[in-house]
């Protein structure tokens, strides 16, 4: 029974309520504006799904069928709405199952917290039934994480937790809490937390680096843009466009800042990295300042370090300090969110064109075309191509959907030739690659964003380690489009066999069961292509549906994706077939 009482702090009175550990991570939740969370409860987390009961005209949990489509479908909602996902899990197995997503979450700078069950204080350290020392686990894939072990520490660490989460570079945080804490009852009140000593999460931008960048900026003859997911992250999509438009400069992206520029920007000149567009990449090792915004310099993009942009004047716009001078060494590195950043740099930029040097991107663009994007998306072959299946979700939905994808040639292709007119709209596993992200990040993503069309793009491999999250569509009608694109293979890893390793095709080839007859076992509207003529009127009776619906298309088997670099090959190196 809840009691209300006035504690005096100093020379102010605030409210508390005498309730249990359980209750209070349900208040300190709605006080932090959450209104949905994904998970699976179990013994050491059950005190608080109790409570839960009591709170669902506020709070919406969403049964997954595995924890890791859990964190998964967190990070989809998360990097749609731009609110922090939360996940929640029961100890031992259910909160080792979460550790996959931490370290997505981790890697692709996502907001999401995750609130474990333990058992109980003094059952600690004991190898309990159900006990793991999750905090441990999870130190590398975290941001921050913490064990609660008394009921009165909840407010102070839930409220430091989304603070932590949702700050700066934004990632995952994990809070682990021991039965006992939540059962306990104490004097509840919450306050949000704005700052924690030590943690520095926003660097003020130093005039004197951003004057320094625009001279550089400024005196280019041939500048390149290479910009990522923290001008998303930082919203400030319209000071880049300004940014661009003003100074004139090509601008490329990675696979996790597409969006943040419409695909069909005439200075958006597409992708880098190993399957990105053949003229970014090459001229990377061609342009006299390379400007990154937002980016951490991957190895996937960057190919060969020893080999990359050593031409270049390099000035690197991020605000984790923890990411300048990490792989590429740069002259001038401006500290920041972007958007305060580019608003601060925008007023010392000089306007320009650069015509001569977009000569040369739009001739490379053509090369490109001819030899493999025509193919890719207009092929004239018999087999149905992946490529052409994205081409006819970009016309049926008007490049307005939001595509999200798993990890393999479809995730390629995918980023390759999906088209984007609105930011937050291309959700894909990027520095982990983890296979089986996209079905249940698609069910996040369209709970984020119920006014968008989501569309899951999906290999026969990775559709299969998630599959079980149709369940969690069944049950809650939630209409996300579901393409799993089927070549009987783990594409992939044949394409590197048939390149790399002498066409000895190990473990590669997949006997798939009946994927239409899954999904109508769920309820699930579904349908097979096999034939080019089907293929534009089905995905426009897809996308014009109301309700769930799976499509499967099979595509040849044996298809590559090009352009591509060698794994430890120079951008510069790029193979066009």
């Amino acid at each position: 029974m809840e009691t209300v009482k006035e504690k005096k702090t100093g020379s102010k009175t605030k409210k508390t309520i005498k309730i249990s550990g359980a209750e209070a991570i349900i208040h300190c939740l709605l006080a932090e504006g959450v209104d949905l969370i994904y998970g699976y409860p179990g013994g050491a987390i059950m005190p608080v799904y109790d409570e839960l009961y009591k709170f669902q005209d506020k709070l919406t949990h969403i049964l997954t069928r595995h924890e890791q489509g859990a964190t998964h479908a967190a990070q989809g909602y998360a990097r749609v709405s731009g609110k922090v996902g939360v996940a929640m899990a029961t100890s031992g197995p259910g909160a080792t199952n979460l550790v996959t997503g931490l370290a997505d979450a981790q890697i692709d700078s996502t907001p999401m917290v995750c609130i474990t069950g333990q058992v109980p204080r003094h059952l600690l350290g004991t190898d309990a039934f159900q006990e793991t020392d999750i905090i441990g686990i999870s130190t590398p894939v975290t941001k921050w994480n913490y064990q609660v072990t008394r009921a009165e520490e909840i407010p102070e660490i839930l409220a430091k937790a989304f603070y932590i989460a949702r700050s700066g570079r934004p990632g995952p945080v994990l809070v682990d809490i021991t039965k006992n804490a939540q059962f306990e009852e104490f004097d509840f009140s919450y306050e949000a937390c704005v700052g924690v000593r030590s943690y520095n999460p926003f660097p003020k931008v130093d005039t004197t680096k951003v004057e320094a960048a625009a001279a550089l900026i400024n005196s280019a003859k041939k500048p390149l843009i290479v910009f990522g997911q923290g001008v998303i992250l930082g919203e400030a999509e319209a000071q880049l466009k300004a940014l661009i438009e003003k100074a004139g400069i090509p601008s490329a992206w990675t696979i996790l800042g597409v969006a943040a520029l419409d695909s069909d920007h005439p200075l958006n000149v597409g992708m880098v990295g190993m399957h990105g567009n053949y003229a970014p990449n090459v001229l990377t090792n061609e342009c006299d300042v390379l400007i990154a915004i937002g980016m951490r310099f991957d190895d996937r993009v960057t190919g060969n370090l020893d080999s990359y942009a050593k031409q270049a004047k390099i000035i690197h716009f991020d605000i984790d300090p923890a990411e300048i001078n990490k792989n590429v060494q740069t002259d001038v590195a401006v500290l920041g969110n972007a958007k305060d950043s580019l608003e601060a740099l925008l007023p010392f930029i000089k306007e320009n064109e650069h015509k001569a040097w977009h000569t040369v991107f739009k001739d490379m663009y053509q090369v490109e075309f001819d030899t493999v994007i025509e193919k890719d998306i207009r092929p004239t072959k018999e087999k149905l191509t992946m490529g052409e299946v994205i081409e006819q979700v970009n016309l049926a939905s008007k490049n307005s959907a939001v595509i999200v994808s798993d990890v393999g040639q479809h995730q390629m292709i995918a980023c390759r030739y999906a088209k984007f007119n609105q930011t937050k709209s291309n959700i894909t596993s990027g520095g982990l690659g983890t296979m089986g992200f996209a079905l249940p990040a698609a069910i996040g993503a369209k709970m984020g964003a119920m006014d968008r069309e989501v569309v899951a793009v999906i290999g026969d491999g990775g559709y299969q380690m998630t599959i079980q999250e149709l369940g969690v569509i069944f049950q809650h009608k939630v209409p996300v489009k579901i393409i799993v694109l089927n070549n009987d293979h783990l594409g992939m890893v044949r394409q590197w066999q048939e390149l790399f390793f002498e066409k000895r095709y190990a473990s590669t080839v997949m006997v798939n069961p009946d994927f239409v007859k899954i999904a109508e076992g769920y309820h699930i509207k579904s349908k097979r292509v096999s034939e080019r003529g089907e293929l534009k009127s089905t995905i426009e009776e897809m996308l014009a549906s109301k309700e769930p619906y799976f499509l499967e298309v099979k595509v040849e088997q044996e298809d590559n994706v090009f352009p591509m670099i060698p794994s430890g090959a120079s951008v510069s190196d790029v193979r066009l077939k």
